[in-house]
């Protein structure tokens, strides 16, 4: 029958347990080999034979470098962030950083406490995906000052001239699923998303100067009622219900600036009775978005959009952030990197 190890609470009965001094077994935990040889065979030895957790951030605190990175996102919730996250996590632990995850929830307030709660963690850096003109600029400008930043997706209200960002091309993006949907149908109206980050205005313009430059009228859904919430589903539901059921647009194509939205828009459409059920028959409605949220393929029928490669967004942005954190200076030059999207042809456009 195996013997019940003694329990070890804190660093102090440890260092008596084992016959250590409290600073050796600090430096120990810190790092392994800032303390002699026999030493450390010792610890572990005595590690072996007692039940104890070295407290996580006790060990990071006091270091130069505590080996941490935090990443402020809007919301958990939302697919795309959700896999940007994994993203970074994964590839921040290849680097040897441990990520800690805070979330906006969408309120200037609370990314402003998410900075002082990294910085007051000691974390070396951050990825923050930025809300828009309803941020926090001040304590951004703040962390960019005592950190390095990359911003992630989405850019901040402001500029920034020292804070390098990573995310998608969206004149590209935008231009690639238009053009599409006007070589195959007619051309599309634009259904914009809420003012809560920078793509909204960005893919919005970018539909605009497509249209304009191929001689098109650009024509963007009313959105000066749009709440200034992340429920773009239910945004895009109430409007298209409304549109449809006063017999408007239910012949367009219509763009939407994320697949959520578009997710609401194609329920609005179904309970029209603006998709035909039979394989193969043409809707009435086209509808299409942006993003390939992983349940486009599913909905019924298939969302087209275009795909953001968050894959190569999430590690090119963890990438940049762990060169300016072990150069221990800031760039001489801004980084921007901006990646395609690939444009995805299902049923509903």
């Amino acid at each position: 029958m195996a013997t019940k190890k003694p329990k070890i609470r804190t660093m102090e009965e440890l260092a008596s347990a084992i016959a250590v001094s409290r600073p050796t077994l600090s430096r120990f935990f810190q790092d392994p080999e800032s303390v002699r040889p026999a030493t450390a065979e010792k610890i572990r030895q005595g590690l072996a034979h007692v039940d104890y957790v070295p407290n996580f951030f006790a060990t990071r605190m006091n270091r130069r470098a505590s080996g941490l990175v935090g990443v402020i996102v809007p919301l958990l919730t939302d697919p795309f962030f959700a896999s940007l996250l994994q993203t970074v996590e994964l590839a921040a632990l290849e680097m040897d950083f441990t990520v800690i995850t805070q979330c906006s929830h969408g309120s200037a307030e609370l990314e402003a406490n998410a900075v002082e709660r990294l910085l007051s963690m000691n974390t070396e850096g951050v990825v923050v995906a930025p809300l828009g003109e309803y941020g926090s600029a001040d304590a951004l400008r703040q962390l960019g000052r005592s950190l390095p930043i990359v911003f992630v997706d989405s850019r901040p209200a402001e500029p920034y001239t020292t804070i390098d960002f990573v995310g998608t091309d969206n004149e590209q993006s935008i231009g690639l699923i238009t053009d599409y949907l006007c070589r195959t149908g007619a051309p599309p109206v634009y259904l914009g998303m809420p003012r809560l980050n920078s793509n909204g205005l960005e893919r919005e313009s970018a539909y605009r100067r497509w249209m304009a430059g191929h001689d098109l009228r650009p024509e963007v859904l009313p959105d000066d009622l749009a709440p200034q919430s992340w429920a773009f589903e239910t945004y895009a539901y109430q409007t298209m219900d409304a549109l449809f059921g006063q017999g408007l647009y239910v012949d367009a194509t219509i763009l939407c600036a994320n697949d959520r939205l578009a997710m609401g828009a194609l329920q609005a459409a179904h309970r029209h009775g603006l998709f035909n059920s039979r394989p193969g028959a043409r809707t009435r409605v086209r509808i299409a978005g942006h993003d390939d949220h992983p349940l486009s393929r599913f909905m019924t029928p298939a969302l087209t959009t275009v795909a953001q490669d968050i894959d190569t967004i999430g590690m090119t942005a963890m990438s940049l952030l762990a060169s300016r954190i072990r150069s221990g200076k800031p760039g001489e030059e801004t980084v921007e990197r901006t990646f395609p999207a690939a444009l995805k042809i299902r049923e509903s456009a």
